[in-house]
């Protein structure tokens, strides 16, 4: 497809489908106080999830660790690129300590790639799940990580303190990961995947993005590769574009289409779909531990 095919497509106003109601409720307004009052630092809000208070208001929150500065340029992804802070190794007791505070049920932790650290941050990322855990251990726990370049070292980390759910997403299709995931790779992430659930790991996931030029056999290949992986918990949702500077939306995909792909994820033997426009990598995290 060509820019100019894109840019045509993303003129398109968004559908009504995509519209959200604002957040609302007493447990809404309660984390909000908390975040807002504790200056807390929450991906649910910086990434301005659509989502955010259906989720706070069931006790569920996602963090995002070391740091706000991705070593990764990729095409869809607002946070910032560049070189990243030096480690702060106190993160963990914070990051913990506001999941106390906020009294989270169900803890959702994400990171920035950290390529510039010989770990790639597996360290902080292990010691932050064990801090949680001290400080609030009925509190159940998902960890969204990177690929960690593949390095079995590194993943092995995050399999030693068994996360609840471990998920990390493949977010397109193969043939558009170039583009999408510039310094990714398909089949790296998807031996990321294989590798946690050969290790043991009780529930895996992974989600991916739809409206950036993917055809329907090219998701359902994709739903398969993840199957084969023995993946657990598939999210399918909207692609929206957060900047004029990131890749444009190439169509707005229709509600009944995300249906097809839920039977069809079921059909494929996943134990959960999620599968929507609105949804998002943590949307409903808390249903996801069966």
């Amino acid at each position: 497809m060509s820019v100019v095919e894109l840019e045509v497509k993303e003129r398109a106003k968004k559908p009504k489908w995509l519209r959200v109601k604002l957040p609302t409720g007493n447990n809404y307004r309660s984390v909000r106080k908390l975040v807002d009052n504790y200056q807390l630092h929450t991906i649910c809000e910086s990434g301005n999830c659509p989502n955010m208070g259906e989720c706070w208001g069931a006790g569920t929150a996602t963090f995002m660790i070391l740091g706000n500065t991705c070593t990764r340029s990729c095409g869809f992804c607002a946070v910032n690129t560049g070189r990243p802070d030096q480690v702060d190794w106190d993160e963990p007791e914070r990051v913990a300590r506001s999941v106390k505070l906020m009294d989270v049920k169900h803890c959702v932790l994400t990171s920035v790639d950290r390529d510039d650290l010989r770990d790639g941050g597996s360290i902080i990322w292990s010691e932050t799940v064990k801090a949680v855990r001290r400080m609030s251990p009925e509190t159940t726990m998902e960890t969204l990580i990177p690929d960690f370049k593949g390095e079995e070292i590194n993943i092995q980390r995050i399999v030693d303190v068994v996360p609840d759910i471990v998920s990390h997403n493949i977010e397109t299709v193969r043939r558009l990961t170039r583009k999408v995931r510039i310094q990714a790779q398909y089949d790296r992430s998807i031996g990321v995947l294989k590798y946690l659930k050969d290790q043991g790991l009780p529930r895996t996931k992974s989600g991916i993005m739809l409206g950036l030029g993917e055809t329907e056999e090219e998701v359902i290949e994709s739903m398969k590769d993840l199957r084969n992986a023995n993946v657990d918990i598939i999210t399918l949702g909207q692609y929206l574009q957060p900047t004029p500077k990131h890749l444009p939306v190439y169509e707005y995909i229709n509600p009944e289409q995300f249906d097809k792909y839920k039977q069809i994820g079921q059909e494929l033997g996943f134990k959960y779909v999620e599968s929507g426009p609105l949804v998002r990598s943590s949307y409903h995290a808390e249903q996801h531990l069966f």
